[in-house]
């Protein structure tokens, strides 16, 4: 079994950034790359500012965060991934880049890396199918923000080998995470069921004639959801949801996963959520 000591994270954005912070934490040296020096070097102040945080919170020491920002390195290259027992691939949520990566990847790595995406609604069979070792190919789901949910799923492909789970499974673990595993289907588990159920909930809104509220109110104190259907789309992104959704109907062609029209028409109109200020609800 590969021992894993050294993490490539691909994509320092929110996500990638989050994931090379639960690597560097949980003692792993870590490889990040952006496409360029200047936004590599912003992730890894980003990260050492929220290591800063959980120092003023008692959550670790100042000695233990000097550690872990000793552990990252930022580069703009792919040739220092190499060097890495385990590469997670977070870049835009689009199929073509990703195998294109994976395709690089390839001929980077040593030939017993394990080769990981955070994809949340592509195939990890397909990204897998741009290497020559789809054995050594899983999928590693975590949720937003990487540092703060609790869960990543592990997603085994058509050809990915028990062994390339097991490595990412004891990874999980180690940075702290509720492990779930499945096998490679749209949405995998989370967002096969919750992408439907917000579709359903978007599309109550016209056929009840209610407000955003009322629904909200609704789900919240009837059905024991900690946050309204609404709230949670706006949190989350109009955009990123619509996304998403397209991506698992284009897969699935159930119809539960088509984005409703009105949902589509807020994002082709600025109407983001939090991020842009205006959703279902207006933010300051």
């Amino acid at each position: 079994m590969t021992e894993i000591r050294t993490i490539g994270v691909i994509g320092l954005g929110a996500m990638g950034a989050g994931i090379a912070q639960l690597a560097v934490e949980a003692g792993y040296r870590t490889v990040g790359r952006e496409v360029t020096s200047v936004l590599g070097a912003a992730a890894a102040a980003r990260i050492g500012h929220f290591l800063d945080r959980k120092v003023d919170k008692g959550q670790l020491s100042a000695d233990e965060r000097d550690a872990a920002i000793a552990r990252l390195e930022t580069t703009a290259d792919l040739e220092p991934f190499a060097e890495c027992d385990l590469v997670i691939e977070a870049i835009v949520e689009e199929l073509e880049p990703k195998r294109a990566l994976f395709a690089d990847l390839d001929r980077i790595c040593r030939p017993d890396a394990i080769l990981a995406t955070n994809t949340s609604a592509l195939s990890v069979t397909a990204i897998a199918a741009a290497t020559t070792r789809p054995e050594r190919v899983v999928g590693m789901h975590f949720f937003n923000p990487a540092p703060l949910m609790p869960l990543v799923e592990i997603v085994q492909a058509e050809l990915t080998s028990d062994v390339a789970v097991a490595v990412v499974i004891e990874v999980g673990e180690r940075f702290g995470k509720e492990v779930v595993t499945c096998h490679d289907t749209p949405g995998f588990i989370v967002n096969r069921v919750l992408i439907p159920l917000l579709n359903d909930c978007v599309r109550v809104l016209d056929e009840a004639r209610i407000t955003p509220e009322a629904l909200d109110t609704a789900m919240k104190n009837g059905a024991g959801w900690p946050m309204g259907p609404c709230a949670l789309v706006d949190l989350v992104g109009i955009d990123v949801h619509v996304h998403a959704a397209e991506a698992l109907y284009a897969l699935s062609r159930d119809p539960r996963m088509a984005p409703p029209a009105r949902i589509v028409t807020m994002k082709n109109a600025g109407l983001l959520g939090r991020k842009s200020g205006r959703g279902f609800y207006t933010y300051d």
